[in-house]
């Protein structure tokens, strides 16, 4: 059996219009398909692809403080990356908070304009050195359990 991949991400949305607008821009999205109520986008070079639904009434804004989706992730190569991704999110008129330093990366948090909590995070070295650590070793749990806490002790967020 093969490693489950993420094939896509379906999102429930008060007005396709807008949000279809703000992912396309946020993302270099494309529209595969519209059927209505739900349509389909897609990212040409890597294939990801979002779905965005209108369910009647779905009624208010989004609570990642409820059960189900807390944030959605995405990945950025660097923290110049990010720069340019807050430049962006500005010029939007995007809802964000200005890139955050943590002891494991950088995180630029955002909202879409249903309160969907959207973030890009940059790996720092010492993340970089324990995932490829993890991908490259042949650690079983407790191991990989030791070296995390040895990576936290190392960041200072023990």
């Amino acid at each position: 059996m093969s490693t489950p991949v993420v094939d896509h991400v379906a999102l429930t949305v008060t007005d396709l219009d807008v949000s279809e607008r703000f992912y396309r821009e946020l993302l270099d999205l494309v529209r595969l398909a519209d059927f209505g109520e739900v349509r389909v986008l897609v990212h040409r070079a890597s294939g990801f692809t979002l779905s965005l639904a209108r369910h009647g009434d779905a009624g208010g804004c989004f609570d990642e403080t409820r059960t189900g989706l807390d944030h959605l992730g995405f990945a950025a190569a660097s923290r110049a990356e990010l720069e340019a991704r807050e430049a962006q999110l500005r010029g939007m008129g995007a809802r964000y908070t200005p890139i955050r330093d943590m002891p494991f990366g950088w995180h630029l948090n955002l909202r879409d304009p249903d309160g969907i909590a959207l973030e890009f995070f940059a790996a720092g070295p010492l993340l970089a050195a324990g995932l490829a650590e993890l991908r490259d070793g042949d650690l079983d749990q407790a191991g990989i359990d030791a070296r995390a806490r040895e990576y936290l002790a190392a960041a200072g967020a023990s």
